[in-house]
């Protein structure tokens, strides 16, 4: 999506109380909605990825989930789908499973509800390079080993910790 793509702002309860454009929602810290997908291999290794330096938000910095912003008028269903197939390169996925969601505040003022999704992508994944840096599957062991060593997203970092609680998994390692 680009800076003139439309938003749905929504309110403390996500609640929808106008639109504004991409660009402007993020400069002014307008609430909005992002759509989070973690992505897992026929093999159920996590799709890990670094994300390019040209990013509005956040860039260089691996993550565990693709996803992004969640388009005016679109639910957070279909942009979990939308944005899966576009980060992965592909087409034909199953619809993404929604298990949870959560507002994020990153404590400078900007705040967004995120819905976290998973996915199981048993194709070749051909990421877009406008996106992704770097990636690889990796298991979840591995992921867990990375957390202390790489740069990760503060947002999807929050994510995946509470998908840890979600699913009633012990803490990984403290960061």
């Amino acid at each position: 999506m680009s800076a003139d793509e439309i938003l749905d702002i929504v309110d403390e309860n996500d609640r929808v109380t106008g639109r504004a454009p991409r660009g402007e929602a993020y400069a002014r810290k307008l609430r909005h909605r992002c759509a989070f997908i973690l992505v897992r291999d026929a093999e159920d290794r996590i799709f890990v990825h670094r994300r390019t330096a040209t990013k509005l938000v956040y860039p260089s910095l691996y993550d565990m989930f693709v996803g992004g912003v969640v388009g005016a008028g679109e639910s957070y269903a279909e942009a979990a789908l939308r944005e899966a197939e576009e980060e992965l390169g592909v087409s034909g996925l199953p619809q993404p499973t929604h298990l949870f969601t959560f507002r994020y505040d990153d404590g400078d003022g900007r705040s967004w509800w995120s819905a976290v999704h998973e996915v199981r992508c048993d194709l070749p994944v051909r990421p877009q390079i406008e996106e992704v840096a770097w990636h690889a599957f990796l298991t979840e062991p591995e992921l867990e080993r990375r957390l202390g060593e790489w740069a990760w997203t503060p947002d999807g970092l929050e994510a995946y910790e509470r998908l840890r609680a979600h699913r009633g998994q012990p803490d990984g390692p403290s960061l």
